[in-house]
C-alpha cells in the first residue's frame, strides 16, 4: 500500500476521531483487500472486486459473519471517507452465516471460585469486570477521574459506539482501588522526577493541555509497566495495561477453579447482567449499565434466566 494512501487514511482517522483499535483493524483489512487484488490501487477496483474479496473470505477462509462485516466496514470506509467514491449496495456478496448463540454465564459460586484463584492487579480487574459489568477494554481504559467514590459509580468514556455511560462501583472494592491508586501515584512521581512524557492522551487533549499527561486525573488506573510509542501522540508514552495479560490470568484461573465452562473476561459481563436480572433489577436499568443501544440486546439474558434455576424443570425431576 502506497505511502500517500496511508497518509490519507491516517488523516481521516484523526479528523473523524476513530478509536486506535479501529484504526489498526481497518488498516489490516484495507491492506489485505489491496493485496488480494495484486496490489492494485483501490481507485482501479470497484464493487465487483469488493464482492470477490468478501465472498472469498466466507467461502475459502470460512470467516465468521462478524469478521466479514468488519472487513466490509473497513473497505466502505476506504471508499466513502478516504477516496470519496460512492459504491452500489453489495447485494450479491456471499455472506457468512451468523450463528445464534446464548451467552456463557457463571453462577455466583462459580464467579467466586474463579476470583479466589486470582491475585494482585488482575484480581482487581476481574472484580471490576464482574462488579460493574465492563468490557475488558473499558476496564483497562479507566482513568483516575472516572472513579467516583461518593456516588459509587464508574464513568465509561468512549465505550462501544463512542458513547459515555455511568455504571455501578462495588463499595467493597474501594480499599483495593485506593491501594491501586497509591501505586499509580508512586509511578507518576517517578515519571515526573525523571522528566518523562507521561500517560497517553486523546489527541485533542494532548494538544490543548501540554502538561495534562503528567496530571493526576488523567492517569490510567491500570498503567503499563513500560513506555511504548503511541502513534497518535507521536511520542513514547505510558499506556494502559495490555489486554493479553488479563486474558491469560482469567484463563488460568478458570482452569485452576475446575469449572467446566468456556469462560473468558467477557463472561464476567454476562454474569453481571444475569445476576442483576435474577435479583429483580429492571431490564432498562441493566440496559443502561451495560451501554446497549437496544433493549433487545439485553433481552438475551432473560433467555438464560428461563433455562436455569427453577423456571423450567425437567419432567424427570417432577
Amino acid at each position: 500500500m502506497g505511502r500517500r494512501l496511508v497518509e490519507a487514511i491516517n488523516e481521516v482517522f484523526r479528523s473523524e476521531h476513530y478509536a486506535y483499535r479501529t484504526e489498526e483493524t481497518y488498516l489490516y483489512w484495507i491492506k489485505r483487500y489491496i493485496s488480494f487484488h495484486g496490489n492494485r490501487h483501490p481507485r482501479e477496483l470497484g464493487a465487483s472486486e469488493i464482492r470477490q474479496f468478501l465472498s472469498d473470505l466466507a467461502v475459502r477462509f470460512k470467516v465468521s459473519a462478524s469478521t466479514q462485516n468488519q472487513a466490509m466496514s473497513a473497505i466502505l470506509f476506504l471508499y466513502k471517507k478516504v477516496l470519496v467514491v460512492e459504491l452500489p449496495w453489495l447485494d450479491d456478496v456471499v455472506r457468512a452465516r451468523r450463528p445464534k448463540r446464548v451467552p456463557i454465564v457463571l453462577t455466583r459460586n462459580e464467579v467466586m471460585r474463579v476470583l479466589d484463584c486470582m491475585s494482585g492487579q488482575y484480581w482487581l480487574m476481574a472484580n471490576i469486570l464482574y462488579g460493574s459489568g465492563l468490557r475488558m477494554i473499558e476496564c483497562l481504559r479507566l482513568r483516575i477521574q472516572d472513579i467516583d467514590f461518593e456516588y459509587l459509580q464508574l464513568t465509561v468514556r468512549g465505550g462501544k459506539g463512542q458513547k459515555d455511560r455511568h455504571t455501578v462501583l462495588p463499595e467493597k472494592l474501594i480499599p483495593n482501588i485506593e491501594q491501586q491508586m497509591d501505586s499509580v501515584r508512586r509511578l507518576l512521581a517517578r515519571d515526573t522526577h525523571f522528566g518523562r512524557n507521561g500517560v497517553s492522551l486523546p489527541l485533542a487533549i494532548d494538544r490543548k493541555y501540554k502538561r495534562a499527561s503528567l496530571s493526576w486525573n488523567w492517569q490510567y488506573l491500570f498503567p503499563s509497566s513500560r513506555y511504548a510509542y503511541i502513534r497518535h501522540n507521536e511520542s513514547r508514552r505510558r499506556h494502559h495495561s495490555h489486554a493479553s495479560g488479563l486474558s491469560r490470568a482469567v484463563k488460568a484461573a478458570v482452569e485452576e477453579s475446575g469449572i467446566n465452562k468456556r469462560a473468558t473476561t467477557h463472561t464476567f459481563r454476562h454474569s453481571f447482567a444475569t445476576h442483576l436480572l435474577e435479583r429483580g433489577c429492571d431490564i432498562r436499568t441493566v440496559q443502561e449499565l451495560l451501554g446497549h443501544a437496544d433493549v433487545k440486546t439485553t433481552q438475551i439474558y432473560t433467555h438464560v434466566l428461563k433455562r436455569g434455576g427453577n423456571a423450567v424443570r425437567s419432567p424427570l425431576d417432577v
